[in-house]
């Protein structure tokens, strides 16, 4: 049976992050011969309510075919962004539809937030000493509604096991991509986002998006040092190499580059270092010593420390586990 997903329909959503789960979930297919085509996921749209109309913040309601009790059948819970949330938002406790409705929800099942979403999980109390995130406008506000979670306000969503949270809108995407390559491997996911004509994976985090003054277009863009970089990451890569392919000095290109991708040049090297290695451990037979030379991690002690501090598995556990999912 394919893995059945519940998005939960609140009033007050926004139609883009209610289709985002239909949209990456729903075009998740098999790509081995044996399962070639077949849906990986069922994806049903419930209400707090019985079956009827749900208000959005456009100029459009939508209709809902689903009460609470199908949260009862799913085995992952998504809960998209609304503007309506009532004492959610401003006492962090849920109101008696939304606890009826959580009471539904079976031990174990994975809860999954897009934007503000993440409102509903904490008065909740799924993110309680857990770390989480949420639309970086909403941080602050979230972090005092919450005092027990621990808010990233930085990255474009968190994985924390059996509840994941993503950022504002189009993070959810992101979040959702994301799930499928954990489900089902790197393979699948870049297919559904290619087919989504979106990236497979986004680099930095919130950080490029706030507000911030319009750097000086004096200077050049990092991409091209960047496309350097992704050229050659089984080789040794310096800061001032970086630089230089932009006639930087070291100092002004760090700073372009966090202005433009959100973290450092270091931390993107080995978020590229790190998704080179899972490419090749979920894709090939090459042995970890191979993998790690390949990735550009030198030696399967430093591969195994990094993914170890990114993914919290080693790379034998990894190959295992995505090699499984796909037998």
């Amino acid at each position: 049976m394919p893995h059945r997903i519940a998005v939960l329909a609140l009033d007050g959503l926004l139609p883009f992050e209610l289709g985002i789960p239909q949209r990456i979930f729903g075009r998740s297919f098999g790509l081995e011969a044996h399962d070639k085509g077949r849906s990986l996921y069922e994806v049903v749209t419930c209400s707090v309510r019985a079956p009827g109309p749900i208000r959005t913040d456009a100029d459009f309601t939508i209709t809902v075919e689903h009460g609470p009790e199908a949260l009862a059948t799913a085995d992952t819970v998504v809960i998209p962004a609304s503007y309506e949330l009532g004492p959610v938002h401003t006492e962090g406790r849920l109101t008696d539809e939304l606890a009826a409705a959580f009471a539904h929800v079976r031990p174990g099942t994975r809860m999954v937030s897009i934007c503000t979403g993440s409102y509903v999980l904490a008065a909740a109390g799924y993110l309680d000493g857990r770390p989480a995130t949420t639309h970086w406008w909403h941080a602050d506000h979230f972090q005092r509604l919450f005092p027990k979670v621990r808010v990233d306000p930085d990255v474009l969503f968190i994985d924390d096991g059996d509840v994941l949270t993503s950022a504002g809108v189009a993070a959810g995407i992101d979040l959702c991509l994301h799930i499928v390559r954990r489900d089902h491997g790197t393979a699948v996911a870049n297919d559904v986002a290619r087919r989504t004509v979106v990236p497979p994976h986004r680099d930095g985090g919130q950080a490029q998006y706030i507000r911030r003054p319009v750097p000086d277009d004096r200077f050049a863009t990092t991409i091209t040092a960047r496309t350097w970089a992704l050229g050659r990451l089984e080789r040794p890569i310096m800061l001032r190499d970086m630089a230089q392919q932009e006639s930087m000095s070291v100092r002004t290109f760090t700073r372009r580059f966090r202005e433009e991708v959100g973290v450092s040049p270091v931390q993107w090297l080995t978020r590229q270092r790190v998704e080179r290695a899972r490419q090749l451990l979920e894709s090939t037979d090459l042995s970890i010593d191979q993998v790690a030379r390949d990735a550009g991690f030198g030696t399967s002690t430093s591969l195994r420390q990094h993914l170890q501090a990114a993914l919290g598995v080693s790379p034998t556990v990894y190959r295992r586990t995505f090699r499984a999912g796909r037998v």
